[in-house]
């Protein structure tokens, strides 16, 4: 049909008043458009139809006149209402025009194409969906009009829109979603709440699976739960709870792909945000058995962060999940990924927050425990990790580490990799061995046997070119000795070093490394209750080490000498002809002390109570006897004449005291030569910096 032709159906008064800018002359000319097409359509001329509807499109909805469109978009309402059942096989021709003027200029315009497109859908209902995609584009667009008008015109059209979808059975869901997709991460608060209306009303429909496709739309909900609108918040969160509600009651969820958004939800800056994915999370574990086992890393990696939330509600959240996750047992074959959670675990140990490390450390405690193969393959990535942990600031954490420490070093090589790394880091910082050397030495001894710790500590120090460092190291180790509850069975060993075999080997190998500190050295002797060496060592010092250092050493000596560890020692005092040698010993401690100290007139009032006639009757009885005494608590034999036997002292229970002396009185001077080239040394540098 031409135009002329369809010019020749409607009278021109009906087509001047469609472009009329009074609304009532247009709305009479559609009126009459209306009854025109009517008839036409009774007697099945749908070419003059088409005609009628062609022109309408081309000289009045897509003229560039403001008011020829309004006529011809109110004209094409007026036309599909005319052809009521027939009309559509002409929505081809009718909704492209209309949908076009959406994105008008003028604001009436779009305001009337909502008009017609309302009249137009309510007339063909379910035949109108072929075009949904196309309108619902438009009218997310329309809700975010500038017009308020048009917001509400655009409303209206929405709910009709939605009403007829969901009695529709031609809808496609899956040609819905990329679009729905595509529009989720719109920012727009009226957009937002569009989107959300229909994903609400779409969910509501029993033939519409929108569960199946959550992931598709997921983050869209999730980045709305931190609008600054409260309304829209509400409107997310309402939709969320109502997924996971279906979640929890449905048989088939694809858990593993809401996983991955879940947990980039769970590092979000917005408190509820956070709390809600975690929540989800959190149900997830519960839920998705199998499914999520190849994303636990991932999972964790969100949580482990979580468990330190400044938000009480996010943190019970997160421990319960991390409880629920770490009870779940997996296996590597089933895709359980323990490098990645090792990984995971490893990077958290870095954490600013405590609980979190801590955390952490579980995790690594509890792979080793289930996993010690699979871990060991992966030990390289995190055993530095682990080492540097000792420096942590917390002491839960510190003790934790150890316990890891010590699941690992279960394994010689790692033992002295450990006990190697641990003395090179309180060389490296002396504020670690000063303030956490005593508590990670004792709980490494309760973890690995005390025995076995000392013995690789003292080879270590045995060969230490840092004398000086060597020498701060054995001081503290021999302090750790004397006062820790962990080391008593140790303690008791060393007390029958004379006796037994088990006693001397200790003895022997902790000898060496001792002979760095000449006052670690006499309180190892007078523990191993070796007074006749413990008096040697004494006699053969010299003036340079006579210094302050020592001094404070032999104060604290002094004062533990009073303690619990040494009440054998001050027992033993009772029978001084017995125990000649403990005197001999710590009488030279006494004339060692600066009289004025504290510590001097605490040991010579504890020697003023030593019973005097003791001697006497104890050397009758020896004299007259005719038998040496055999002095088992301190190598001590006395000859006929009631005289210590000096040459007794040189062996016994297979140790060869002579020689210890010997490498004892070695390493001293070496110290001293150390300490002698320090000083000129320095006093080099100062005269260098009085020249300049």
């Amino acid at each position: 049909m031409t135009t002329a032709e369809a010019l020749s159906v409607i009278p021109a008064a009906v087509l001047r008043n469609l472009s009329d800018k009074l609304y009532e002359k247009r709305k009479n000319a559609a009126l009459e458009l209306e009854g025109i097409v009517k008839h036409l359509t009774s007697a099945g001329d749908h070419d003059k139809i088409n005609a009628v509807i062609s022109l309408l499109s081309q000289e009045y909805t897509y003229s560039p006149q403001a008011h020829n469109r309004k006529g011809g978009l109110i004209g094409l309402a007026a036309v599909t209402v005319g052809l009521t059942s027939d009309a559509a096989q002409h929505l081809k021709q009718i909704v492209p025009p209309v949908l076009h003027s959406f994105s008008h200029q003028d604001s009436r315009v779009r305001y009337y194409a909502c008009e017609a497109l309302y009249n137009i859908a309510k007339v063909v209902r379910g035949d109108f969906i072929v075009f949904f995609n196309q309108i619902f584009d438009a009218l997310c667009k329309l809700a975010a009009d500038s017009d308020a008008n048009v917001q509400s015109a655009a409303h209206l059209l929405d709910r009709l829109v939605k009403d007829i979808v969901t009695e529709s059975e031609q809808f496609s869901i899956e040609e819905f979603i990329p679009l729905l997709r595509e529009r989720m991460n719109v920012l727009n608060p009226h957009v937002r709440q569009f989107l959300v209306g229909w994903i609400t009303v779409l969910d509501s429909v029993p033939d519409i699976d929108m569960l199946g496709f959550l992931p598709d739309f997921l983050d869209g909900l999730f980045n709305m739960l931190s609008d600054s609108s409260h309304e829209i918040r509400q409107q997310a969160d309402s939709a969320l709870s109502e997924f996971l509600q279906e979640i929890k009651n449905s048989p088939s969820v694809d858990y593993g792909r809401m996983a991955e958004i879940l947990v980039q939800r769970a590092g979000s800056q917005d408190e509820f945000t956070r709390l809600t994915s975690i929540t989800w999370i959190n149900e997830f574990v519960k839920l998705g058995g199998d499914q999520l086992v190849p994303y636990y890393a991932d999972i964790l990696g969100a949580i482990l962060p979580c468990i330190s939330d400044k938000e009480e509600k996010i943190r019970v959240v997160s421990r319960e999940t991390n409880d629920e996750l770490r009870a779940i047992e997996t296996d590597p074959a089933e895709g359980f990924d323990v490098g990645a959670i090792l990984s995971v675990a490893r990077r958290q140990l870095s954490s600013e927050w405590e609980a979190t490390r801590i955390e952490s450390l579980h995790w690594m405690w509890t792979l080793l425990n289930g996993h010690r193969s699979e871990v060991l393959v992966f030990l390289n990535d995190v055993f530095d990790t682990l080492l540097r942990a000792l420096s942590d600031p917390s002491d839960e954490v510190v003790l934790l580490v150890l316990e890891v420490h010590a699941c690992i070093a279960e394994d010689p090589q790692h033992f002295r990799q450990l006990v190697v790394f641990l003395v090179h880091s309180f060389q490296h910082d002396h504020s670690l061995l000063e303030k956490r050397g005593a508590l990670i030495i004792r709980r490494l001894c309760v973890l690995l046997n005390a025995e076995r710790v000392y013995r690789e500590l003292s080879t270590i120090l045995e060969g230490e070119s840092d004398l000086d460092f060597a020498s701060v190291m054995v001081q503290a180790l021999n302090l750790i000795l004397l006062t820790s509850p962990e080391l008593s069975d140790l303690r008791e060993d060393l007390k029958q070093s004379l006796v037994k075999d088990a006693g001397r080997d200790l003895l022997l190998s902790l000898y060496a490394s001792w002979c760095h500190s000449p006052m670690a050295m006499i309180s190892l002797c007078l523990l191993a209750q070796s007074y006749q060496h413990a008096s040697s060592v004494i006699q053969s010092l010299v003036e340079e080490d006579i210094n302050v250092k020592f001094l404070v050493q032999l104060h604290k000596l002094i004062h533990l000498l009073e303690t619990p560890t040494f009440a054998y020692l001050r027992l033993q005092l009772l029978e001084p002809g017995r125990y000649i040698w403990l005197l001999k010993a710590l009488y030279g401690l006494l004339m060692l002390l600066p009289q004025q100290s504290a510590a001097f007139k605490i040991l010579r009032t504890r020697l003023k109570t030593v019973p005097s006639y003791s001697f006497k009757e104890e050397k009758v009885a020896r004299t007259s006897s005719g038998i040496p005494f055999f002095n088992g608590g301190g190598g001590l034999q006395i000859s006929d004449d009631g005289n210590p036997n000096e040459n007794s002292h040189d062996m016994h229970n297979g140790i060869n005291f002579g020689s210890r002396l010997k490498h004892f009185k070695q390493i001293q001077q070496q110290h001293r030569l150390h300490l002698k080239s320090e000083t000129q040394s320095r006093f080099s540098s100062a005269s260098s910096m009085k020249e300049l």
